[in-house]
């Protein structure tokens, strides 16, 4: 039997991980704009602009590495997003069609630790960048009262919007575009003064691999990071809606914002060295201190929600994904359960151990070669499809898609392994226990070489495991489509 219930309209969506009724698949295309824009309209996007000339390459480079990996990044999102017109089910059921039923549970797994664990960071830098600003208005930034009510204030937010369900976080969406969008136009006017175009014009070109090394972070740190979640906002399309719209709405409300707010971060970071460096070690602080005081309220309140944003989508999403895993339990409380977890998490962080970030960050970007493979899988099964998916199969074990398909399976796991020993770990010093990563490094000039930081695994697990999935599963996809 397909899980398809009819879910009474409400406050709270009811919905989980069961196919949404025709009746309800009332949204448009455009309808995707709001909430991939208002995930992306962050001030700290601007921070990404000292983060790519890290890697010592030019502004013009950079410009040109961070549209690419914006774009591209969020069109496989949109690419990916046709499984939930085509399913309307949630991204992580969806690819029970490539894995199998149970099989599914392998990369759930890894996007349910990816889910709850980037959140949970984005939720810390929200209560981080209160207390930064707080600081710079003159006030305790440490004071344990202040981080309390901030991390309650941040968790509830993010809680009750994910617990509320789809269409809430659509609205509320919305709404935050136009705040966010505004203070953030007003931080480019009041910001531009401090650019030096001709320091930023003076810095020295980089070799191929620093290109494509940050090529790769762009497209981990936006589109990638968003991948695994990205049909869970396309389930309420209709079945009529165009698969071109949908990939072009998902693209545009992504990478419309990071685009502009990039360019300006590396305007910004290229004309001051002393910026540049601050970035790195806390970014939000570091883009306010160039502030005048009387706008860095506005600046933190939009700060803070963006983040709040971002996380919204996340938690609602790994709340999705604990379901498909098995645990029977209803969306809301899914939701709430892993509300809970990032809590603890941001409590355990902020209050004494801010030491811990790095490890954690470190762990979380070791997941991205697995999740890349995964997506590289996914969307090559997406694109060799003609029809729309089997609803009852996707809950069937014994039904065409079976329970383990062992090519998507193996794929992930060998892409991942290889993958794994062409990145390196970013936190070398705070992290050494995930320094074992990179033993592959010696066949392209070792971990000094110029490839060293390019991450190539990612790419290697993203397009080796698309490759491999278009041409060894094609013939399965069409026995399953016949």
């Amino acid at each position: 039997m397909s899980e398809k219930i009819a879910t009474a309209p409400g406050l709270i969506e009811r919905a989980g991980i069961e196919v949404i009724p025709e009746s309800e698949r009332t949204a448009k295309p455009r309808d995707l704009f709001w909430p991939w824009f208002a995930a992306n309209v962050s001030v700290f996007g601007m921070s990404y602009g000292s983060f790519v000339l890290g890697f010592g390459i030019s502004f013009w480079q950079a410009t040109v590495v961070s549209i690419i990996g914006i774009v591209v990044s969020f069109l496989l999102c949109g690419l990916i997003a046709i499984a939930g017109k085509r399913g309307s089910a949630p991204t992580m059921v969806l690819s029970r069609a490539a894995f199998g039923v149970h099989g599914q549970k392998v990369p759930g797994i890894v996007s349910w630790l990816t889910s709850i664990g980037w959140e949970t960071f984005l939720a810390i830098m929200a209560v981080l960048a209160t207390a930064t600003v707080i600081t710079q208005l003159g006030g305790d930034g440490d004071s344990v009262a202040l981080k309390i009510i901030a991390t309650v204030i941040v968790a509830a937010l993010i809680v009750a919007a994910s617990v509320l369900g789809y269409h809430t976080i659509m609205k509320l969406q919305s709404v935050l575009t136009w705040i966010t969008g505004a203070v953030t136009i007003l931080y480019i006017i009041l910001a531009f003064p401090h650019i030096d175009f001709a320091a930023v014009m003076a810095r020295p070109e980089g070799s191929f691999g620093q290109l494509i090394g940050a090529l790769v972070m762009v497209m981990t740190g936006f589109g990638l990071g968003w991948i695994n979640i990205a049909a869970d906002w396309s389930r309420y399309q209709k079945h009529t809606a165009s698969d071109g719209a949908i990939v072009a709405w998902n693209t545009i409300g992504g990478s419309l914002a990071p685009v502009i707010l990039v360019i300006f971060g590396l305007l910004l970071a290229g004309s001051d060295e002393n910026l540049f460096n601050a970035v790195q070690a806390d970014p939000i602080g570091a883009l306010a201190a160039i502030l005048p005081i009387w706008v860095l309220v506005p600046f933190l309140l939009t700060a803070v929600l963006a983040l709040v944003s971002g996380a919204v989508l996340g938690i609602y999403s790994s709340g999705l994904t604990l379901i498909s895993l098995g645990i029977r339990i209803p969306r809301p409380t899914a939701a709430a359960i892993d509300g809970v977890i990032l809590t603890l998490g941001t409590i355990f962080v902020v209050f004494g151990n801010e030491d811990f970030l790095g490890p954690f960050q470190s762990f979380l970007i070791t997941l991205g070669v697995p999740l890349a493979s995964w997506a590289g899988i996914l969307i090559a099964d997406i694109l060799r499809r003609r029809r729309d998916y089997d609803e009852n199969a996707l809950f069937d074990a014994t039904g065409r898609y079976g329970a383990w398909d062992w090519t998507s399976i193996i794929t992930m796991i060998v892409t991942s392994v290889i993958g794994w020993g062409l990145v390196v770990n970013n936190f070398a010093a705070e992290a050494a226990w995930n320094n074992w990563q990179g033993y592959l490094l010696f066949l392209i000039g070792g971990r000094e070489g110029d490839w060293a930081y390019a991450n190539l695994g990612v790419f290697f697990a993203l397009v080796l495991s698309f490759l491999v999935a278009w041409f060894a599963r094609a013939g399965k996809i069409r026995q399953q489509e016949a």
